[in-house]
């Protein structure tokens, strides 16, 4: 995979938060001054300078104010507590030149910055204690003028007190925002594995349920005639051995494609996930009828090309369904019926005049493994499916699964 280069990520992703304080902090001291100023078309200055502003005195408290806030910007990443410190010391000294009774708004921007950047990057309990202090730093400068005797801006310290409190939420909202897609990112990749293992304990029930009844029919029929009947018995241990040799393939090329780092492609793919489908339901039945279960295959309506995980789908419930009557049904034979007259789906019935039942094939009410990834199957292609004992005899499983809309109206 290869790595996103630092010139597509967002500025403000680029730049570091430091930066940002820094730059805050120097438009607003521009803005302080400029408002102090005549600026074109306007009559007075929208602020009054103070007696110290321009002197010697008020420019060197001015330059003690950005060194500290700029020292704390450089500190932001490493200290956040102490570098916010800074920044609001230099935020009351830089205030003082000015002649006011508050603390000034533009010498808060740069706190509110980095207020935001510690609320959105650090713990909780960390950014409680940095919103605290940014908050309380107006109401502490409000009650040492007070007590003082000296009058205070009560509506702009509001104003400061406010704009450290939403800088707060902001940057605590974007931790919790991010945090939030980090469970959800985890919880889907959870999920993802875990239907990735049910889908290959489905498919790995599928493929050694079928050859392991067929197996154990063809076994039994060689150990019964093998002393009268030994060209028969040989026949029987021929197939047993292919069918073992079948579903050890089977299982080496899905285990050998889970533990590729990749998934492949092309032909290598098709190698590698051998997907079945109903036209492989002749040669299944030609296999079970050789074990000594004749299965009956009926097409009704024209055979067309279904998507892959319906064509799949509707061959697993064949497949398993006459495993089922192999091993548990105690009939010779069984008919199957793919019905694809209807233009907006595929239907497969599985009927046999066995015993109805079976513990371990299920019931009706779905207990047991096959007839439970059979049902899984069809849910989660939004179709129908029924399975249960026939009124006059036997069991019978039908399914009907529906075909996307853009499949449905080719």
């Amino acid at each position: 995979m290869s790595a996103i280069p630092p010139s597509s990520s967002p500025l403000h992703k680029r730049v570091p938060p430091g930066a940002w304080a820094a730059l805050a902090w120097c438009a607003g001291l521009a803005f302080t001054f400029l408002v102090r100023v005549k600026l074109p078309g306007e009559s007075v200055a929208a602020e009054r300078a103070s007696a110290q502003f321009f002197r010697w005195d008020g420019l060197m408290t001015t330059a003690l104010g950005t060194a500290l806030a700029l020292a704390g910007s450089a500190l932001l990443r490493r200290g956040p507590l102490a570098a916010l410190g800074l920044m609001i010391a230099g935020a009351v000294t830089a205030t003082t030149s000015l002649g006011a009774g508050e603390i000034q708004l533009p010498q808060f921007l740069a706190v509110a910055v980095a207020l935001c950047f510690v609320a959105s990057s650090l713990p909780r309990r960390i950014s409680v204690v940095a919103g605290a202090l940014a908050v309380g730093t107006p109401v502490v400068y409000a009650v040492v003028r007070l007590l003082m005797g000296w009058p205070i801006g009560t509506s702009a310290l509001i104003a400061v007190a406010l704009t450290a409190a939403v800088a707060w939420l902001i940057g605590d909202s974007t931790r919790a925002s991010r945090e939030h897609a980090v469970q959800l990112s985890a919880r889907a990749a959870d999920q993802a594995v875990t239907a990735e293992r049910l889908r290959i304990a489905r498919e790995m029930h599928d493929l050694v349920a079928h050859s392991i009844g067929i197996i154990a029919l063809q076994a039994g029929a060689a150990a019964r005639v093998i002393e009268t009947q030994p060209g028969r018995a040989r026949d029987a241990l021929t197939e047993v051995e292919t069918a073992g040799r079948e579903t050890l393939s089977g299982l080496r090329r899905m285990l050998g494609a889970l533990r590729q780092a990749e998934p492949s492609t092309g032909s290598d793919a098709a190698a590698l996930h051998p997907t079945p489908g109903l036209a492989d339901v002749e040669r299944l039945a030609a296999a079970t009828t050789a074990a000594g279960v004749r299965v009956e295959v009926r097409w009704v309506g024209e055979r067309r090309q279904l998507p892959p995980e319906i064509d799949l789908s509707a061959y697993r419930i064949i497949q398993e369904s006459v495993t089922n009557v192999v091993r548990h049904s105690g009939t010779t034979s069984c008919r199957v019926t793919v019905d694809s007259r209807a233009a907006d789906g595929v239907s497969v019935e599985i009927v046999d005049g066995g015993r109805g039942s079976s513990p371990n094939a299920g019931s009706g009410s779905g207990s047991g493994f096959g007839l439970i990834g059979m049902r899984e199957r069809v849910s989660l292609l939004q179709g129908e499916f029924t399975a249960a004992p026939r009124p006059g005899g036997g069991f019978r499983v039908a399914a009907t699964l529906p075909l996307p809309v853009l499949a449905a109206s080719r």
